[in-house]
C-alpha cells in the first residue's frame, strides 16, 4: 500500500507546487479534485479532455516527481431535486470518469447523493429511523424511483470506460454505512464501490475492522482521517450533531489528524484488516483537523501510517 494524500488541503497552490508539498510530505500518491465540492484547483479538466499533449504534460508533472494519481474526486449530488445542482454533478462526474480512462486512472470517488423525499420536495430530505410511517415512504422513493435508476445508468457509463465509481459512506448522503452501500452496489453492479473513510463510521459507532471485514472486494479507495469522539458530550445528546465544526468543545465528535481520534493501535488492526480483504492501493490523507495546521497535520498522519506498518517506500511492507 502507498500512502497518498488528497490535494485538496493543497487548494491555495498551483498544481505543482502542491505537487512539491505532497513530495516533501513523503507521501508517493495524490487525489486530485475534478468537480463538485473538492473542485479543481488541480485539474482543469476540460482542457485535459481537449488535448493529448496537456494530458501529457500534466501526468509527467505526477510521475516526474515519483507519485501516483490514485484517483479523482467529484463529491456532489446528482440525484439533488435542483434540477441545475443535479445536472451540473452528473457533467462533473461523466467528464471526470472520461478523464480518468485517458489517464488510465482506475477510481472516481464521489457521493451516493441524496434526493428530495417526494416529487413535490425541493430539498434533499435525511430519513434516520422508519417512523412515522410517511419516512419508510420517502425511502422508497429516494432508492427506487431516483437513486438506483440514476446510478444504474451512471455506474453502466462508468464501466463502459473501464473506470470504478467509489462512494464514501458519509452521513447526509442516501449511502452512509456498510449497509446501504452494499445495498447500491448490488442493485447497480460491481463497478460501484467504496472510498473507505473510518472517520465518518467512528463517531457513528461502528468498529471499520469489521466496517472492512463486510466490505470486502467493494473498497476500491481508502482515506486517512481520524475523528476524535467525545464521550462526555455523547452521554448527554448522543451522536449526530448539527452544531458548527468550530464549536469544538460542545460537539459530539471532531475531525482529527490520524492518532489524533484514535491510536496506533486503532490504525494497525484498520490497515491490517485492509490487507486481509486484499486491499494493496492507496490510503489518502484527507485533512479536515481544525486544531491542527496543514503541515503539521499532513506530517503527523504520515508518521501514524508508518508506525501502524504502512510502506516506508512503494513496495517496502513491515508489519508494526
Amino acid at each position: 500500500m502507498r500512502i497518498g494524500v488528497f490535494t485538496a488541503l493543497f487548494g491555495n497552490l498551483s498544481f505543482e507546487a502542491a505537487l512539491d508539498r505532497a513530495v516533501a510530505a513523503g507521501v508517493s500518491a495524490v487525489e486530485i479534485g475534478a468537480g463538485g465540492y473538492p473542485g479543481q484547483p488541480h485539474c482543469p479538466v476540460d482542457e485535459l479532455l481537449a488535448s493529448k499533449s496537456a494530458r501529457q504534460k500534466y501526468m509527467e508533472a505526477i510521475t516526474s516527481r515519483g507519485l501516483i494519481l490514485s484517483a479523482f474526486s467529484v463529491h456532489a449530488n446528482p440525484v439533488s431535486p435542483d434540477k441545475a445542482e443535479a445536472q451540473k454533478a452528473d457533467e462533473d462526474f461523466r467528464k471526470a470518469v472520461r478523464l480518468a480512462a485517458l489517464l488510465d486512472i482506475p477510481v472516481v470517488n464521489a457521493f451516493s447523493g441524496l434526493p428530495a423525499g417526494s416529487p413535490k420536495d425541493t430539498m434533499p430530505n435525511w430519513v434516520t429511523c422508519p417512523w412515522p410511517p410517511h419516512f419508510l415512504q420517502i425511502l422508497d422513493y429516494q432508492w427506487n424511483e431516483v437513486t438506483i435508476p440514476y446510478w444504474r445508468e451512471a455506474g453502466k457509463f462508468a464501466g463502459e470506460h473501464g473506470v470504478k465509481v467509489a462512494f464514501e459512506m458519509h452521513p447526509g448522503m442516501l449511502v452512509y454505512n456498510v449497509e446501504t452501500l452494499l445495498k447500491l452496489r448490488e442493485a447497480v453492479g460491481p463497478m460501484l464501490g467504496c472510498n473507505f473513510d473510518p472517520s465518518h463510521l467512528f463517531w457513528n459507532g461502528v468498529d471499520p475492522v469489521a466496517a472492512i471485514r463486510a466490505l470486502g472486494e467493494a473498497i476500491f479507495h481508502v482515506h486517512g482521517k481520524d475523528c476524535y469522539v467525545d464521550t462526555l458530550n455523547i452521554a448527554v445528546n448522543g451522536c449526530n450533531d448539527n452544531k458548527p465544526y468550530g464549536q469544538i468543545a460542545k460537539r459530539a465528535w471532531t475531525f482529527r489528524s490520524i492518532g489524533y481520534g484514535h491510536d496506533a493501535k486503532t490504525w494497525k488492526d484498520i490497515i491490517s484488516a485492509l490487507r486481509l480483504v486484499g486491499y494493496d492501493y492507496v490510503i489518502s490523507i484527507e485533512h479536515e483537523d481544525a486544531l491542527m495546521s496543514i503541515d503539521e497535520g499532513l506530517a503527523k498522519g504520515v508518521a501514524m501510517l508508518k508506525e501502524a506498518g504502512m510502506a516506508e517506500t512503494p513496495g517496502e511492507m513491515f508489519w508494526a
